[in-house]
């Protein structure tokens, strides 16, 4: 477990995880001392992992339409100022790397006000490949991501999959891979531009007009 001093010990907040297979939760749970409410596609509660998803404060959303119950859940949970999972990316990513993200938890997250807390979960698609061994899973958490007046579901959907891409490694980064090469050029060129600007308003000043 890395970046523990990231983690609130009270208060609601989305905890936002890439999603590689369908044992994430635990070890995201295990990592943690608060209980998280994970939204679970509706069909794994049809399966063998229903009673663990339950005892995990998990809750079904049917993907695919708009799925009102379990939207008021969600909020439910936040407004208790409990922990809400999920999964920017709406399903699995079977280690292809980050798919392209909806914007559902952003906007829960702006809706209800509350931080994003990124977690990074990389390992558990070794889980029963090297059996009897044990598979070495990490999970680590990165700063919150607060939603700021000038955001839009996308804008924030963006910061935090650019972040998330940031702590995983480059074969799990998926999609936000190569952007994040660019932002990262970005991030050079721009103080390099301000300093440029700079200079030329104070050339501008020291213009003399002429006669």
């Amino acid at each position: 477990m890395e970046g523990v001093e990231n983690f609130p010990l009270d208060g609601s907040v989305i905890i936002a995880a890439n999603h590689v297979t369908n044992f994430d939760v635990f070890p995201m749970q295990f990592a943690v001392p608060r209980v998280i409410c994970f939204m679970g596609k509706a069909e794994l509660f049809n399966t063998v992992l229903d009673p663990l998803l339950r005892v995990l404060c998990a809750f079904p959303v049917y993907r695919g339409e708009k799925d009102e119950w379990a939207l008021r859940h969600a909020r439910k949970v936040l407004a208790h100022g409990q922990i809400l999972g999920m999964f920017p990316e709406g399903k699995r990513s079977n280690g292809k790397g980050l798919g392209v993200a909806k914007t559902g938890t952003a906007r829960m997250a702006i809706e209800m006000n509350c931080p994003i807390i990124p977690m990074t979960v990389i390992g558990t698609d070794k889980f029963f490949k090297q059996f009897p061994h044990r598979s070495a899973v990490t999970v680590k958490l990165l700063p919150p991501i607060l939603p700021n007046p000038n955001d839009t579901p996308l804008s924030l959907t963006d910061r935090l999959m650019f972040t998330l891409a940031s702590g995983l490694p480059e074969t799990m980064r998926g999609v936000y891979a190569e952007v994040e090469r660019i932002w990262q050029v970005n991030a050079l060129l721009l103080p390099l531009c301000d300093i440029l600007y700079c200079i030329f308003l104070s050339l501008k000043k020291e213009e003399v007009p002429g006669d």
